[in-house]
């Protein structure tokens, strides 16, 4: 395959072969906007979506710049979560592979639950690469084992999350022992202003890049409401899974402990869930992802951690057991289907707390069809925006009643029930006429 359209960047003939072995064409809006900038050592932040490319925005323009020659740590990639970290160092794997550069260019991944013994015994030599969560390159830099100082570039991915679960104080120590002219690259879906504060101290004029995709959700997907009304959230979901099969479904739930409840509750339902949130231990963790990918389960019952700092590849139907306040996460969490061109579906149970979130997703361009569950099918049903419209009808009514009743020229005892009474009698007669059309 000719990838041209990654020859108009300086990339050297092996990290074009990469290009061409990975099969990538067309570079995508944020590998557009970071590449250059990389390439010419200056800082980034870069805003894009889940699955818009961003980790060979970053590896891709990195590797380019590699000294083979030079025994030192030359790039350091720090990610939020032990599966994260994982998933970007087989990426790193695969680009060394693939440049033909097993023997040469040498990499390392220091995660936590980890034999730390063994690692230092390993780090007679610095790797070229370093990917980790920051706890373990943190313990593993205090420890004298590590030095990071000759790397050149430093990068945070997923930085909003890395500040959810309380990591940025050790980014910030890694920081510290590092080249003061180090070019830092820095990926976060939303920039909250705890992050700011952090970025300001490291980043002078940083290349802000915000990919705004057009449409928030892949063409493919279909969004679904279904009222909880009365109904236990374990009730509907077990209704659901009566009329669906799922290659693979992620059930988001706010919180671990309503994720622990839900869980529970399937699962005395007859399903047979698998579980996900930060409260699981590394190992029990590394043991539902590797039972994820054993096929065996169809439901997994997970936190927002699932949106973000753990890919899990194959997700057919994203059920929103309870939806999320702001809109992004809500983005997140359905972005974890309909990948690569691939069908999906958003199941999302809803109630009146809910209505403020998807009016602001309506206004953004989302679509949402109103379903419910019924004797074992999915039926469409009135739009959560139905009562509400009927609503303003009645108001209308109203209003043109009081206009239509007689004000008296004297004010007598009863006046204020009689021009009631008279209002009611009006509204009824204008709602007669509006039927009968």
């Amino acid at each position: 395959m000719d990838n041209h359209l990654f020859k108009q960047y300086a990339i050297n003939p092996t990290i074009t072969d990469v290009i061409d072995r990975l099969g990538f064409y067309e570079p995508t809006a944020i590998q557009q906007k970071v590449i250059p900038a990389v390439l010419r050592g200056e800082s980034v932040i870069g805003q894009s979506h889940t699955g818009s490319g961003k980790t060979h925005a970053y590896l891709l323009p990195l590797f380019n710049e590699i000294e083979e020659s030079k025994e030192e740590v030359q790039f350091v990639v720090t990610a939020p979560t032990r599966e994260l970290a994982i998933q970007i160092h087989d990426v790193v794997k695969q680009v060394i592979a693939y440049a033909d550069k097993t023997s040469v260019w040498t990499s390392k991944l220091f995660i936590g639950g980890t034999d730390k013994k063994k690692t230092i015994e390993k780090l007679k030599v610095m790797p070229h690469v370093v990917v980790g969560t920051p706890g373990r390159i943190l313990d593993l830099i205090e420890e004298g084992a590590l030095n990071i100082h000759s790397a050149k570039s430093f990068v945070i991915d997923e930085a909003d999350l890395m500040l959810d679960l309380g990591f940025i104080e050790e980014v910030d120590k890694i920081l510290v022992r590092a080249d003061e002219s180090i070019q830092l690259l820095v990926f976060s879906a939303t920039i909250p202003e705890r992050l700011q504060h952090f970025l300001k101290k490291y980043l002078e004029n940083p290349n802000h890049f915000r990919i705004d995709e057009q449409r928030l959700s892949p063409e493919t997907m279909e969004h679904r409401l279904v009222p909880l009304r009365h109904r236990s959230i374990a009730e509907v979901i077990f209704r659901i899974s009566e009329t669906i099969n799922p290659y693979l479904a992620i059930i988001f739930a706010n919180g671990k402990d309503k994720a622990d409840e839900l869980a529970a509750d399937l699962t005395e339902k007859g399903l047979e869930v698998g579980l996900i949130h930060g409260g699981l231990t590394p190992r029990e963790r590394k043991r539902v992802l590797k039972d994820i990918q054993g096929l065996r389960y169809q439901y997994i019952v997970a936190t927002d951690l699932a949106s973000r700092g753990i890919d899990i590849k194959g997700v057919s139907h994203v059920i929103n057991a309870q939806l999320p306040k702001e809109e992004e996460f809500y983005i997140h969490r359905v972005g974890r289907t309909a990948r690569a061109g691939a069908e999906g579906i958003a199941i999302n149970l809803y109630t009146d707390e809910d209505i403020a979130l998807v009016e602001r997703l309506e206004k953004k361009g989302l679509s949402f069809q109103s379903y419910d569950v019924k004797n074992g099918e999915w039926q469409e049903v009135k739009a959560w925006n139905e009562r509400k419209k009927r609503k303003k009808t009645e108001s209308d009514a109203e209003t043109e009643a009081w206009r239509k009743v007689k004000k008296p020229n004297k004010v007598k005892p009863g006046y204020k029930k009689k021009m009631k009474y008279q209002q009611q009698q009006i509204k009824k007669k204008l709602n007669r006429n509006k039927f009968k059309k």
